[in-house]
């Protein structure tokens, strides 16, 4: 049973948990940097999505595919998601509602995104992730709303990465404490948030993929052609955001974990990174800040911003020789 006086869980919550794999036989097979613009969804035109497109931001859906095919391949139990348009004022909150359906509609692109979302929650793993963050002294909440309205950012990135919605999901909200509080403090609750979600897979015995829903550098043009696909009108901000863009992935895709570090603030500063919001910093500490070179599926502009999908395979690296893991 979560802790009342560490957390911030409904009284009418019970944990009533039957783990279905064995305890400890749990792993994380793969994470993805997987940004979340809701174009690439525009620009793919899937049933679930009323407004349709002549395509655009091929790059990055290529890209995509590629990720797909990998996850087909891996065959994983649960996809979690961290999202930055899941904002939480209190606490870190998990998806605990067995299935959800709906209409999502990105309030500033309204007319690119009216997507008509069902997907299916582990709620054993979003248990086990609760009590895991609460045990690492931070503040938990699940989200038991059968009604809920899932956000762009959650559902854009888990369509690019499995558009079959055939795999169990766990999404995860963005606590705004990046916002409120020190960056150091901020970052160094995800890093703990990561650590329990690891924590919560091992123990559960999932086999997990990871999507960080980020952009990269996140300065955008506040107006766009009358054909939001016209690829002839899309470009990055400017070339500053783009060094910095290759800067950070470089980093990433080396795994220099105290370079990154380090530069982490004054990227976010100079960029408005979206990954102030925390889910890059989560993914990697639940990978252990992995000693596996990423790989780079695509960069590339949408309405300015940045955009990275990476991939860092765990699976391969664990079969190809013992894992060596770093850490901040």
């Amino acid at each position: 049973m979560l802790s009342k006086e560490n957390s911030v869980v409904s009284p009418s919550l019970s944990i009533t948990t039957k783990w279905e794999k064995p305890p400890g036989s749990g792993e994380i097979l793969a994470g993805f940097l997987a940004p979340h613009p809701p174009h690439l969804v525009y620009g793919e035109n899937p049933s679930q999505n009323r407004p349709k497109s002549q395509g655009g931001w091929d790059t990055l859906r290529w890209g995509y595919q590629r990720c797909r095919e990998k996850i087909k391949a891996l065959k994983p139990d649960v996809i979690l998601v961290h999202s930055p348009h899941w904002q939480t004022v209190v606490g870190h909150h998990f998806l605990r509602v067995p299935k959800l359906s709906g209409l999502s509609v990105d309030p500033i692109f309204p007319h690119l995104f009216q997507y008509e979302f069902e997907m299916s929650v582990d709620v054993e793993l979003a248990d086990a992730c609760a009590e895991a963050a609460i045990e690492q002294g931070l503040l938990v909440k699940q989200m038991t709303n059968p009604n809920f309205r899932v956000d762009y950012g959650t559902i854009v990135s888990l369509h690019m990465l499995n558009p079959d919605w055939d795999i169990p999901i766990l999404g995860i909200s963005a606590h705004n404490s990046p916002y409120y509080f020190s960056h150091d403090d901020a970052q160094d609750q995800m890093i703990k948030l990561g650590q329990a979600t690891r924590q919560a897979i091992e123990k559960t015995g999932r086999r997990a993929v990871l999507a960080a829903s980020n952009t990269l550098s996140h300065l955008h043009f506040d107006r766009e052609p009358a054909l939001p696909e016209d690829m002839s009108q899309e470009h990055i901000y400017n070339f500053e955001q783009y060094q910095w863009d290759m800067k950070i992935i470089e980093l990433l895709k080396q795994g220099r974990w105290d370079e990154f570090q380090r530069m982490f603030p004054e990227f976010i500063e100079k960029t408005a990174a979206e990954i102030k919001a925390g889910s890059l910093m989560w993914m990697l500490s639940a990978m252990n800040f992995p000693a596996v070179e990423a790989q780079v599926h695509a960069y590339g502009p949408v309405i300015g911003t940045g955009n990275a999908v990476m991939e860092w395979d765990l699976q391969a690296c664990r079969s190809s020789k013992p894992h060596a893991e770093g850490r901040l």
